[in-house]
C-alpha cells in the first residue's frame, strides 16, 4: 500500500512538472480572447424592400412581385391603380435588407445594412432604399432602414451584347442605414451564473480559467463544467455585475495546447500547416510521371501520272518521362520549419504537398489531424 501511494505521489509530481512545462511554453492570453459570454450575442435582422431611382437597371417585366409591391405601396399613399394594371417599371428593384445587431444595442442606435437584389436587376447603383421594416427570427420589427445605396461594383454593356462587370453591382451597403426601434431582450442580468463558452474547447484551458477566477475572487466562484464551458457566480446587482465583468476581462490565463492540424482547401490548392505539427521517422520520395503526346499531320501526294489520291496522314509521337526525385528522410519529431524546407527542396507544388502529407498520415507518421475544406 505504501509503494502504491509513493507511485501516485510520483505520478502527481510528474504530471505537475509536465503541466508547468506546457504552461510555460504556451502564451498567456486575456480570458475574453478565449471565451464567449453566454447571453451576450449579436442578432440578425432581415427585411424586404424596394430600391427606387435606378437608371433603367431595375427589375424587368418578368419579375411580377416588384410591380405588385409598388402597386401596394402606392395604394397606401392614396394612389388608386385599377386591377390588372401592370406598371412598366425599370427604375425599381426588389431587394432583401439584412443587418447585424451588436450585443445589447439600445433604441436609437444605428447599424449598417446590406442591400441585395432579389430579381433580375442589372445594378443598384444610384438607387435609394425606401423605408423598410427589419424583423428578427420571432417576426417582430426591431429596426427600420432607409437611405442611399452605395455600390462597389459596376457593369457596362454594348449594343452588340458584349458586357464587362466589375465586382457585384447588384449588392450594396448603407452605412448607419437602419435605426433600432426596440431593444432585443437578453437574460444576462437575470441569471445568478455567467457561462463562459470556450471558443476552442480544451480541458486545460477550462481548468486554467476556473483557477484564475477562483484565485482572484475566492474559492468556489468558478467551476469548469467540461472542456467547453465554465460557470462563474456573479453578483445580481447590475452595477456590481458590470464591475465584476470588467475585472474578469483583465484576467490573463495560459491557453491549453491547441490540436495539431493540417488544413487543405481543395478548391484553391491552399495548404496550411499548424504550429504543433510534427512527423515521426519517415522517408519520402516524390516523383512525377509525364506523358507527352504530339500530333503532326503530313500530306501524302501521289505522282502526277499515278492513279492515287491525296490524303492527310496523322503522325503521333508519344514520349514518357519520369523525373528523378531523391528520397528525403525526416527524423523523429521533425517540426514545421524542417517539413517546409524539405518539401520546397523536392520542388513540390501545393497539390504535391497535399499528396505527401496524406501519404504520411496514412502511414501513421504525421502527428496531426487532416481537415479538408
Amino acid at each position: 500500500m505504501k509503494s502504491f501511494k509513493t507511485l501516485l505521489l510520483f505520478m502527481a509530481v510528474a504530471l505537475w512538472g509536465a503541466h508547468s512545462v506546457s504552461a510555460n511554453a504556451s502564451i498567456a492570453m486575456p480570458i475574453m480572447d478565449l471565451v464567449d459570454v453566454q447571453g451576450i450575442r449579436g442578432n440578425q435582422l432581415v427585411g424586404y424592400g424596394l430600391v427606387v431611382g435606378l437608371d433603367g437597371t431595375g427589375d424587368r417585366n418578368q419579375v411580377k412581385f416588384t410591380s405588385q409591391s409598388v402597386t401596394n405601396m402606392l395604394r397606401q399613399f392614396g394612389v388608386q391603380i385599377s386591377e390588372g394594371t401592370d406598371p412598366k417599371l425599370k427604375n425599381v428593384a426588389s431587394v432583401s435588407v439584412t443587418a447585424f445587431i451588436d450585443p445589447m444595442a439600445g433604441k436609437g442606435q444605428t447599424v449598417n445594412i446590406v442591400v441585395s437584389s432579389l430579381g433580375d436587376a442589372k445594378s443598384l447603383r444610384g438607387g435609394t432604399l425606401l423605408l423598410t421594416p427589419l424583423r428578427g427570427v420571432d417576426g417582430e420589427v426591431y429596426a427600420v432602414a432607409q437611405g442611399n445605396v452605395i455600390v462597389g461594383g459596376a457593369s457596362a454593356e454594348g449594343l452588340s451584347g458584349s458586357k464587362v462587370t466589375i465586382n457585384t453591382p447588384t449588392t450594396g451597403r448603407i452605412p448607419n442605414g437602419a435605426t433600432l426601434e426596440r431593444e432585443i431582450p437578453t437574460d444576462f442580468n437575470q441569471k445568478p451564473n455567467i457561462t463562459l463558452n470556450l471558443r476552442t474547447p480544451s480541458f486545460t484551458t477550462a481548468k486554467n480559467i476556473a483557477r484564475a477566477v477562483n484565485n482572484t475572487f475566492g474559492s468556489g466562484v468558478a467551476t469548469a463544467i467540461n472542456k467547453a464551458k465554465v460557470e462563474v457566480l456573479a453578483p445580481m446587482d447590475t452595477q456590481q455585475r458590470v464591475t465584476f465583468m470588467s475585472m474578469l476581462e483583465e484576467l490573463v490565463v495560459q491557453e491549453g495546447r491547441r490540436p495539431a492540424r493540417v488544413v487543405f482547401n481543395s478548391r484553391t490548392g491552399t495548404v496550411v500547416v499548424g504550429k504543433n505539427v510534427t512527423v515521426s521517422a519517415a522517408a519520402v520520395s516524390h516523383g512525377s510521371l509525364t506523358v507527352t503526346i504530339r500530333e503532326m499531320q503530313s500530306v501524302s501526294q501521289p505522282n502526277a501520272f499515278a492513279d492515287g489520291e491525296t490524303k492527310v496522314v496523322n503522325n503521333s509521337l508519344v514520349d514518357i518521362s519520369q523525373d528523378e526525385a531523391p528520397m528525403y528522410i525526416w527524423p523523429e519529431g521533425t517540426e514545421l520549419s524542417t517539413i517546409v524546407d524539405a518539401v520546397n527542396s523536392l520542388g513540390a507544388t501545393p497539390d504535391d504537398l497535399m499528396s505527401i502529407l496524406q501519404a504520411l498520415h496514412e502511414a501513421g507518421a504525421l502527428n496531426a489531424e487532416l481537415v479538408v475544406i
